[in-house]
This record gives C-alpha cells, structure tokens and sequence, in this order.
C-alpha cells in the first residue's frame, strides 16, 4: 500500500468498499533507505520459512474477487471439506513498493489472537504471490456505514469499544497498528467489530519503543508522525478519534484538500474542529478530546479510554446490524 506520491482513490480495504474516500495508505522513512541487495529469490526463501507449506487450491475453490488495493486482491474462497467462506488475500511480492511489510501481513497477525482482530488462518506462497487466508466478515467495512447511514452515540461508542478493545491488547504486546481509519474496520452481520489490515503495524520493544517512520493514511495520521517525531502506540488513539469524527460526519477531516495540504493542515491546526460540535453530548466530546489530544502525554492510552464514561452509553452490538444491512443495500444500489 505503500505510495509517495498524491494518489486518484481507490479501494484499499480488505473487502470491497465503495467509498468516495480510500486513499492508500502511505509509507515513508525518515532515513535515506540503502539499495537493496536482496534478490527475488532470497526474499520468496525467507518467507517461505514464515509461511505454511502446501498449496491452499487444495482445500479452496470457488475465488470470487470481492476487493482490490495497492497491495493485491481479496477474494472469498469456499473450504471445501466444511463449505465456510473465507476471505483470501493475494498479494504479488514482485509488485510490492515495500516488500518487507509482507512479513507483518503473516507474522503479526499469526501470533496475535483476539475477539476484536481478524483471525489469520494460514498463509502460504502460491508462486510469486503470498496468500493470506483469514476470517470473512460479510458485514464489510465500516467506511460503507459511515458513508451511507447515520450513526448515534450509542452505536458509535459501541464501535470505539470494540476498537479499543483490540487496541488495548495491540499495545499491551507493544504491536503499534499506525493504520486505523474505517476501512480497516470490518463489521459481521451480527454486529460484530474487528481489526484488520496489519500491513503496516510495527513490532516495538523496551530497548525500541518508538518509531518515526511516516507511514497511515494522509487524513488519519497523528500530529507526531507527520512532522517526523518519535512515536509510539498513541499515533492509533488520535486516529480512532478521526474514526469517530467520519461516525459523526461521515468522513475524516481535510478531505476535500489533497494528502500533502491535509499533512500540512494536520501538522499546523492540531485537534481539528467539527462541522456541528454542539450536537455532541458532553461526555462524548470529552471522548473525543481525549483521543485528539495534541499533548501525546496528556492524551488517553487505550486502557484509560476504555474507562472512560463515554463508553458506558455503547448499545448491543446488535444494534449496529441494521446499518450494516441498509448500507449493503445503499452500496448495491449504487453500482
């Protein structure tokens, strides 16, 4: 996904959206990056050690493509022994501006297993291509909710608990996700919430616990990544808070300017302002400040947040399922 330069939308969830607004996610370090020497050959070697041996059209068939990024294609695949649907990413290491991520897609997600994450199945070298087999949520993304239908408060509290939840346990095994916008939100028909898309999420220890690499998506990235300071897990909590402003107003803020004017205004302005801030109860725009805290000191970790009164207005999950369906309907219709 990675991509210097301003780049036309296109879809870059895991599942097919068909929202105005999917940028890809961008990648850039902040040191020149040396040539790399690593053949063709020697990295498929070393990710054949990560990945599962065998040829995954043994126990799959009927691939139906449901999605496209700048990374490669999701398709749904049928099990053939038990007939559950599964999705299947396909991703051409040949074709990948920053092939080395493809170790995240396999290795983090492989080890870490939790109620709000997308669970990874297997992952195998199918050719030139890895393929990563994993949960299929037929809810699709959140971005088809936002875009299409009126979230209340207590259906999006309902959704930062979800996403704190996985946050939480992200953070507490030092995973920063660096990529948390909608899109990477998937829903079930049940109302359901997980975390997806671990392509850009970084691996910190105690010796290494913050990054500077400048790497999300334009409209969703923290103040201290975009002006190139150290980071570290609370970059994902100022960008569940743009989360929630696209659940208020259906999409980010400085979305109508292009990415670079949006990382200038986002590095100038700081916490950005609401079309309508008075419709907010008072609990959620203490939430909401909480998460927009310009102060990373004084902005809430995901385990304080999850305290946080807001939280206490969430209604069921299920309550989420008919936004979900009218969305579905809004985006066939739309076609």
């Amino acid at each position: 996904m990675p991509h210097h330069q301003t780049a036309a939308p296109q879809p870059n969830s895991q599942y097919a959206t068909q929202a105005a607004y999917q940028y890809p996610s961008w990648s850039s370090s902040t040191q020149q990056q040396p040539p790399t020497r690593v053949s063709h050959e020697q990295f498929r070697a070393a990710l054949q050690l990560v990945v599962n041996a065998g040829d995954p059209r043994e126990y799959l068939d009927n691939f139906i493509k449901i999605g496209e990024g700048s990374t490669g294609i999701v398709c749904i695949a049928t099990e053939k022994p038990t007939g559950k649907q599964v999705a299947v990413k396909k991703m051409n290491l040949r074709k990948q501006q920053r092939r080395e991520l493809l170790f995240n897609e396999v290795v983090i997600m492989r080890d870490y297993h939790h109620d709000n994450v997308v669970d990874m199945y297997n992952s195998y070298l199918v050719g030139d291509e890895l393929w990563v087999v994993m949960e299929y949520l037929a809810g699709g993304s959140l971005t088809d909710v936002v875009t299409e239908t009126c979230m209340d408060e207590g259906q999006i509290a309902a959704v930062c608990r979800e996403c704190l939840q996985a946050l939480e346990f992200l953070h507490s095994n030092q995973v920063i996700h660096r990529d948390i916008k909608s899109d990477n939100i998937l829903l079930g028909m049940d109302g359901s919430v997980k975390l997806t898309d671990f392509g850009f999420c970084a691996q910190i220890t105690p010796e290494q616990n913050k990054r500077s690499t400048m790497v999300g998506t334009p409209y969703w990235m923290a103040p201290e990544v975009v002006t190139r300071k150290a980071y570290g897990p609370k970059v994902d909590i100022w960008s569940l808070g743009i989360m929630a402003i696209e659940m208020i107003e259906g999409e980010p803020p400085y979305l109508n300017e292009n990415p670079l004017r949006a990382l200038y205004l986002i590095a100038t302005n700081g916490t950005p302002e609401l079309q309508n801030p008075e419709k907010l109860s008072g609990t959620f725009s203490d939430f909401l400040n909480r998460c927009l805290e310009m102060d990373v000191e004084r902005r809430g970790s995901a385990k304080e947040l999850l305290q946080h009164p807001f939280l206490k207005v969430a209604k069921p999950l299920s309550s989420l399922t008919p936004l979900i369906v009218a969305a579905k309907e809004a985006v066939k219709n739309n076609r």
